[in-house]
């Protein structure tokens, strides 16, 4: 009996060392957030007003400006990332996790797939560079939109997988009685019963996209000026950001502080809305 008591208080200790260690831990990790958060969005608002959203990046020294150039060069190199890694990721997940559990090709994409996650955004950023810049001799907006695709699909792969693997297979069987065929089944049936999860895996590759910079300082590089031609350098958040922020004028500071806030929100708004509307349709 002795022995089980010291044993219990043993426990117990250990218990509340464990308990202690993860509540500091996490008390930790919110104060630093919280900080972040604070100084961005203290130091973003004040640079927020109109000619933000109507006027383009100034020449050094001046005043005034905007990020009109830039926030219209990443929305259209991530939207068109979108259009390109969502089809192929949520393609590629279904195959994956339907038709290719002992399938050799299957083994090779998923360690394909492991390979692109861990792997630098510099380094996708330079194999685009060889293969689409060097090549060429000119940057491009679309080159800077296949590097952030190349980053997006691995994760929308990822995530389609998982979560399709969690959908009951009595779910499927239930199909496969009715007579549904294979393809049916896995796109009719097992996707519309995951597809809350895999819009959360496609938001958390958007979130990641919008604000890589290093593939595309080797890709679309930048714009001074206003451009929607896709085929050459296109202004966009992420490298201005990067460029005003280690500037010696206090213009460029000042716009570089407003366009890390905008993609923090628009990451934001971007999540709430959808998980809004997902809750909405499934209430519904």
């Amino acid at each position: 009996m002795e022995f089980n008591r010291t044993l219990y208080k043993r426990r117990q200790r250990a218990n509340t060392v464990g308990l202690t260690l993860s509540m500091g831990a996490m008390v930790l990790g919110l104060f630093v957030l919280l900080w972040i958060l604070s100084v961005l969005f203290s130091n973003g608002f004040k640079a927020l007003d109109w000619n933000l959203f109507t006027h383009s990046t100034p020449a050094p020294g001046s005043d005034g400006g905007g990020l009109a150039n830039a926030i219209v060069g990443s929305l259209m190199m991530v939207g068109f990332s979108v259009l390109v890694s969502t089809p192929v990721g949520i393609l590629a997940g279904i195959y994956l996790a339907e038709y290719g559990d002992r399938s050799r090709v299957a083994e090779l994409t998923r360690f394909v797939t492991d390979i692109m996650l861990s792997a630098p955004s510099i380094v996708l950023g330079l194999f685009v560079y060889a293969i689409a810049v060097a090549t060429v001799g000119k940057f491009s907006g679309w080159a800077g939109s296949l590097a952030l695709s190349l980053i997006a699909v691995p994760v929308v792969v990822r995530t389609t997988e998982n979560m399709l693997r969690l959908v009951p297979g009595s779910l499927r069987e239930a199909a496969f009685a009715l007579g549904a065929p294979r393809w049916k089944v896995a796109t009719m049936v097992t996707l519309r019963a995951a597809k809350s999860g895999v819009m959360t895996g496609l938001l958390l590759a958007v979130a990641r996209i919008s604000g890589e910079t290093a593939p595309l300082l080797f890709t679309a590089l930048n714009n001074q000026f206003f451009s929607t031609d896709m085929g050459g350098p296109m202004a966009n958040l992420p490298v201005v950001i990067f460029q005003f922020a280690l500037s010696p004028y206090d213009n460029w500071i000042r716009l570089a502080w407003a366009g890390a806030l905008l993609i923090t929100l628009s990451v934001l708004l971007l999540n709430v809305v959808a998980r809004v509307f997902l809750r909405e349709k499934k209430a519904g």
